[in-house]
Order: C-alpha cells, then structure tokens, then sequence
C-alpha cells in the first residue's frame, strides 16, 4: 500500500546523534500552535497514545525530520516557514534544506527484504526488561528480541493505518549497547533483520522513535 511520506534535510548543518530530541523540542515550541502530531501531546499536555507520524533524527550528523500520513502533509505544509534551527541556545541559519515528499510503498510482500538499525533500537520497556535479564543465554535473549521486533513492526503498521493480509515474518540478530535516555542508562540494540515487509527508509520501531531511535534503513 502507500504510504505519504515527507522527509525534510538539513545538509549544511551538523549534529550529533543525541541531539534528535532537542530538534524535537526546537520544532515541537516552533510550531506547538500547529498539531499535537509534532511532538505528540495535545493541547492539555496529554499524551497522544499512537505511533509518532513525525520524527526527529540525526543520519550520519545531518538532521533530518521523517513524516507520514497526515505527519507528511503538515510537514509538506511548514516546510517554507523554517529558516532557522536553535539547538542549546545556538542558531543555525538554514542556508540548504530539502524537501522529498512522496507515496512510499509498505505492506506485505512476496519476497524477503533486509533491513538494519541505523540508529540504536529502544526494544525493552520496564516488564520485557526484567524478562530479557532473566534470560540465561545468548540464543533465548534472541527469540525474545526477534518477538519485541515482530511486535514492533505490527504496532508501526497498525500506527499507518495499514492492515496487512497475512502472517508477518521477522527475524534477525542484535547486539546490546547501552545509551542515555532522559539523564538514565538505558539497554538498547543495533543490528539487522529480514522480514517479508517492506519498510520505507527512515521511519523507526520501537521506543522513543520521535527521538529518533530504532530508524530503519534498507541493505542492499
């Protein structure tokens, strides 16, 4: 099926990977008057329940915003009224930005496609956290993954509103890391995996993906 996706680049500018939340923040104040979808609450401060539609990330240092559905319209909509970033109190003129605004093809397919953590994947939330540490060796610790992946990935198309037709295959193998989330230590993964879906690049599964963790790109 397609799926309205808007990515927007900041080439001239560069960042570090943790910086995704505060380009979050910047654009989530910018534009608060605008949609709860930019940083995911409503106006009464309440969390809005549902997959993200619009991301804030740091690719290889450049700092990029990912929109889909009606989060790829509003963006389309905002584009020409960003003409600065402030990061920590900095101000970055915007002397290049791009816009791709596009039907990115996702759902289930026929063939196997293979993808990988771009940046680092937020599997765990508090209970499935206890679990995996109680896990004795490398290979449950797997399984247990490669589960949270298939449940991620059916959370992501039920967020899109894409209702797939059949049974949903992944599987993959993941490395531990650890990184700081909200001023804590937090276990997270990096890794690749297959699956019979196709993905487009950039959007991200599991937790904190506004923050631009677990992003998902193509291996070719």
């Amino acid at each position: 099926m397609a799926l309205p996706l808007t990515l927007i680049r900041f080439p001239g500018i560069h960042l570090e990977t943790r910086d995704a939340h505060k380009l979050r923040g910047y654009f989530g104040n910018l534009f608060k008057e605008h949609s709860p979808l930019l940083h995911n609450h409503f106006e009464d401060g309440q969390l809005r329940y549902k997959y993200p539609l619009v991301h804030y990330k740091v690719i290889q240092e450049v700092p990029m915003l990912v929109g889909l559905n009606e989060g790829a319209a509003l963006l389309t909509e905002l584009f020409l009224k960003v003409t600065e970033l402030n990061i920590d109190g900095r101000t970055y003129p915007l002397m290049q930005k791009n816009l791709d605004h596009y039907q990115a093809n996702a759902g289930l397919v026929n063939e196997l496609h293979t993808y990988r953590f771009e940046t680092l994947w937020m599997a765990l939330n508090q209970e499935n956290h206890k679990r995996y540490r109680l896990l004795s060796n490398h290979e449950e610790k797997q399984i247990l993954l490669n589960t949270l992946l298939k449940n991620n990935l059916l959370s992501f198309f039920k967020g899109i509103n894409i209702w797939l037709d059949g049974p949903l295959m992944a599987k993959g193998i993941f490395t531990e890391h650890v990184t700081q989330f909200k001023n804590q230590s937090m276990l997270a993964f990096k890794g690749e995996f297959i699956t019979n879906a196709l993905l487009p690049n950039f959007i991200g599964l599991g937790k904190a993906v506004s923050r631009g963790f677990g992003t998902v790109v193509s291996k070719k």
